[in-house]
């Protein structure tokens, strides 16, 4: 039984940074395609109130926000003042049937120098392991009946995650992550590294990623479809794609945004303090 699942998840930000700070929040799409459909996608609003507290007949209401009153809410965030340095991390895995992965990862990261100066390093890596040999039609579970294509025509000035199914027994993820951590993990690769590439034998499966003053790209390509993550800090786009067109393939895209920030004295705590008290006695 062949299943066409397609999801679509996108959110409008601001350009790019260098931080690339532009990921407002964690998100993740994926697909299961086995005997279930893909849920619709629910639009972000706000809760504004319960029609009735009877369980028989509570309704809930959904009103939806624009920018100009989520502009006005007070919460916590973080300024630019506050970002020291930030790793980015992105890794793309496919697994075949047969026992083949295609991997592609690198991580970028830039902190402040005594300076006060961004010191930047890289690293990367690709490769296609296991299995044997990878390019029989069975072997792979690759459909040439199957088709999941149309994802690489659309375009989202911000977030988007898509995933095209076509076939059984699949597992697809997107997922982008922001995150503050001063101790993030560094993925494997070689270092001052901008790009990776590597293949099999026959070339019919591939992976790569590449670091460039365009942005970032990574991409795996099998006989059984193509994942690809891009990211452009130029136009403020990030952009996870999987297509799918077989059965039992194991996929995922994955990045994420480690920021790191600075450390507050002594003083600032207790100027904030102080801020605090006199904001608490107005009340």
């Amino acid at each position: 039984m062949k299943h066409h699942l397609s999801t679509l998840r996108a959110s409008c930000l601001t350009p790019l940074s260098l931080a690339i700070c532009a990921i407002s929040c964690g998100v993740t799409s994926g697909a299961h395609a086995a005997e279930s459909a893909a849920s619709p996608a629910v639009p972000v609003a706000l809760s504004a109130s319960l029609a009735s507290h009877d369980i028989d007949t509570a309704v809930v209401k959904v009103q939806m926000v624009g920018d100009d009153v989520l502009a006005t809410q007070t919460g916590k965030y973080a300024g630019a003042a506050m970002i020291s340095g930030f790793v980015l991390n992105v890794i793309s895995q496919w697994q075949l049937p047969n026992g083949v992965t295609a991997l592609a990862q690198g991580t970028l990261g830039a902190v402040q120098n005594a300076a006060g100066q961004l010191v930047s390093t890289v690293s990367t890596l690709a490769s296609v392991t296991g299995g044997s040999g990878g390019n029989q039609a069975g072997g792979t579970g690759a459909n040439p009946n199957a088709q999941a294509t149309g994802g690489q025509s659309i375009s989202v000035n911000g977030v988007s995650q898509i995933t095209q199914v076509a076939g059984d027994k699949n597992t697809g993820t997107n997922s982008a992550l922001i995150d503050f951590n001063s101790n993030a993990v560094t993925l494997a690769g070689t270092a001052n590294a901008p790009s990776a590439t590597a293949s099999n034998s026959t070339g019919s499966i591939k992976a790569g990623i590449s670091f460039g003053s365009n942005g970032i790209r990574v991409a795996l390509q099998t006989p059984a479809g193509l994942a690809t993550q891009t990211i452009m800090p130029g136009n403020g786009q990030i952009a996870q794609l999987l297509q799918i067109a077989g059965n039992n393939q194991q996929v995922a895209n994955a990045l994420q945004l480690n920021l790191q920030t600075q450390q507050m004295s002594a003083s600032m705590l207790r100027q904030l303090g102080v801020l605090q008290a006199l904001q608490n006695s107005r009340r």
